[in-house]
C-alpha cells in the first residue's frame, strides 16, 4: 500500500527544472495575457446570458463575484506552488510532491478530462460564431457539415470544429514563441472589443431592469456561480508554463493573480450592463452581448463583438490544448504514461507528438459528439484540482516549512482550508449526473493505474 502514496522529492523537482528541455522564452506579461486568453472567451460571450436568464437574474454579478473569491482562494494556492517548485505539470506535480503517487495520477487524468473537454466544448462554441459571421455575408454552411451527430440538426461532422483545433494543433507543435505572439495579438483584440461594449452599452443601462435583482433567491446565485465557474477555467492554465518561463518564480505568480483579476473585473462590470441594457428574461440566447447590443439598435457593433467572440475563443482554445499536452507531459516523463507523449521535438522544443496526438482526439470529439451533457465535467474537474491543490499548500507548509518560496498565501491553514471548503460547496451545487460521470472517469484512470501507471512509474522502477 506505501506504493500508492510514494512522494517526488522536491529536491528532485527542483533539479528538473534546472533543465532546459523546453524552450524558456516567456515573462511576467506573456503569463498574464495567456492567462487572460483562457479565461475570457465562452464565459463572457456565452454564459452571462444563460446564466442571467435561468438561475441568478441581475444578480449574475454576485454569482461572478462568487465564483471569483473561489477561484481567487484557489489561486493563491497555485502561486505558492509555482514560485517554490516551478515546473511543468500544474497540480499533478504539486499533489505528487505532497500527497503521494496515486492522487497524483488521478488528478492528472482528471485534468486531462478537464482541458480535452474544454478543448472541444469552445471549439464547438467557435464553429457557431464563425456560421453566425459569415451568415452575415450571405454564406451559409450545410448542417450535414456544420453539427455533430445526436445535436439534432441532422448533421455527421463539425467541420469548422474539427479544421480550427488542427490549426491550433500546427501552431502549438511549432512552438511555444509563435503561440504566444498569436495568442497576445488575439487577446489584445477581444480586450478591445470588450471595452468597446463597456464604453456603448453604459450609456443604455436602466436601472429598472436591475429589478427584482434577485428572482431565483440565493440558491439561484450559488448554482449561476457552480455555473460561471467555467468562465474562470484557464488562469490555472499558466501554472502549466513553468518551464517555459525566463524567470518562473518571480514571474508564473504574477501571471497567475493578474490575469484572474483583470478577468473579474471585466465579468463583473460586463455582467452589470448587460442586465442593465436587456431585461434579464430575454437574455437566454446564444449570443447575449451581441444581442444586447442588437436590442438597443446598435447593429454595427453587434457585428464586431462577433468578431471579438471569435478571437477571444481562439485563444481560450490554444491554452487549454496547450495546458493538456503540458499535463499529459508531465506525466509520460514520470512513467505514469506511455514515454513517446514526453518525447521534445530537436528543433521546436516542444513535445511534438504529444500535440497533435491531443489535437486528433480533440478535433474527433469536437467534430462527432454532441458535448452538452458533459459541459458541467469541466467544472467538476477544475473544482476537484482546486481542493486538491488547497490540501497540498498545507501539507508541503508541514513538510517542508524551509522551502524558498517567493510567494506565500498569507493566513495558512485557514485560507487553504476556507478554498477547499468553498470549492466543495460548489461541486455540491452540480447536477447528479455530472458526478456520476465524473466518478466513472475517475473509475478508469483508477483501473489504468493499477494496470500500467504504477509497473512504469519512474519512482516505482527505482525501488526495485
Amino acid at each position: 500500500m506505501s506504493s500508492l502514496f510514494r512522494k517526488k522529492s522536491i529536491t528532485d523537482l527542483l533539479a528538473q527544472s534546472q533543465q532546459k528541455s523546453l524552450a524558456r522564452t516567456m515573462g511576467a506579461f506573456d503569463l498574464t495575457l495567456l492567462g487572460i486568453g483562457a479565461i475570457v472567451g465562452t464565459g463572457i460571450f456565452v454564459l452571462t446570458g444563460v446564466v442571467a436568464a435561468e438561475t441568478a437574474g441581475p444578480a449574475l454579478i454576485l454569482s461572478f463575484i462568487l465564483s471569483g473569491i473561489a477561484c481567487a482562494l484557489a489561486a493563491f494556492c497555485y502561486a505558492e506552488f509555482a514560485s517554490s517548485v516551478p515546473i511543468s505539470g500544474s497540480v499533478y506535480t504539486y499533489t505528487y510532491a505532497t500527497l503521494g503517487e496515486l492522487f497524483a495520477f488521478l488528478i492528472g487524468w482528471d485534468l486531462m478530462l478537464e482541458y480535452l473537454l474544454a478543448t472541444s466544448a469552445v471549439a464547438t462554441g467557435w464553429s457557431a460564431y464563425f456560421q453566425s459571421l459569415i451568415a452575415g455575408f450571405g454564406v451559409e454552411l450545410p448542417d450535414v457539415i456544420t453539427s455533430a451527430p445526436g445535436a439534432g440538426k441532422g448533421g455527421f461532422i463539425d467541420l469548422p470544429a474539427v479544421i480550427v483545433i488542427l490549426l491550433i494543433t500546427a501552431l502549438l507543435s511549432k512552438g511555444i514563441k509563435e503561440s504566444t505572439r498569436v495568442n497576445n495579438i488575439m487577446v489584445f483584440v477581444k480586450l478591445a472589443v470588450i471595452l468597446i461594449f463597456i464604453v456603448a452599452g453604459v450609456w443604455y443601462v436602466k436601472p429598472d431592469n436591475w429589478t427584482p435583482f434577485v428572482p431565483f433567491g440565493f440558491d439561484g446565485i450559488v448554482t449561476g456561480a457552480a455555473t460561471v465557474f467555467f468562465a474562470y477555467i484557464g488562469f490555472d492554465a499558466v501554472a502549466t508554463a513553468a518551464e517555459e518561463v525566463k524567470r518562473p518564480q518571480r514571474d508564473v505568480p504574477i501571471g497567475i493573480i493578474a490575469s484572474l483579476t483583470v478577468c473579474t473585473v471585466l465579468y463583473i462590470i460586463v455582467s452589470l450592463i448587460l442586465t442593465g441594457m436587456v431585461p434579464y428574461t430575454q437574455l437566454n440566447v446564444a449570443d447575449p452581448v451581441s444581442f444586447a447590443l442588437q436590442f438597443v439598435g446598435q447593429n454595427s457593433l453587434a457585428g464586431l463583438i462577433s468578431v471579438g467572440a471569435i478571437a477571444g475563443i481562439t485563444t481560450v482554445l490554444l491554452v487549454m490544448m496547450y495546458a493538456q499536452v503540458r499535463i499529459s507531459f508531465a506525466m509520460s516523463r514520470d512513467g505514469l504514461l506511455p514515454k513517446r507523449l514526453s518525447k521534445v521535438h530537436p528543433s521546436f522544443k516542444t513535445p511534438f507528438q504529444n500535440t497533435w496526438i491531443t489535437g486528433f482526439v480533440a478535433a474527433a470529439i469536437a467534430g462527432f459528439v454532441d458535448l452538452t451533457t458533459l459541459a458541467h465535467l469541466v467544472n467538476m474537474g477544475t473544482l476537484a484540482a482546486f481542493t486538491l491543490i488547497s490540501v497540498a499548500v498545507i501539507v508541503l507548509r508541514k513538510t517542508h516549512p524551509n522551502l524558498e518560496r517567493a510567494f506565500k498565501v498569507p493566513f495558512v491553514p485557514v485560507l487553504p482550508a476556507i478554498s477547499a471548503l468553498f470549492c466543495i460547496y460548489l461541486m455540491i451545487s452540480l447536477p447528479a449526473i455530472t458526478w456520476i460521470s465524473f466518478f466513472i472517469w475517475i473509475g478508469i484512470g483508477t483501473v489504468i493505474y493499477f494496470v500500467y501507471a504504477r509497473k512504469n512509474s519512474n519512482l516505482g522502477r527505482l525501488e526495485k
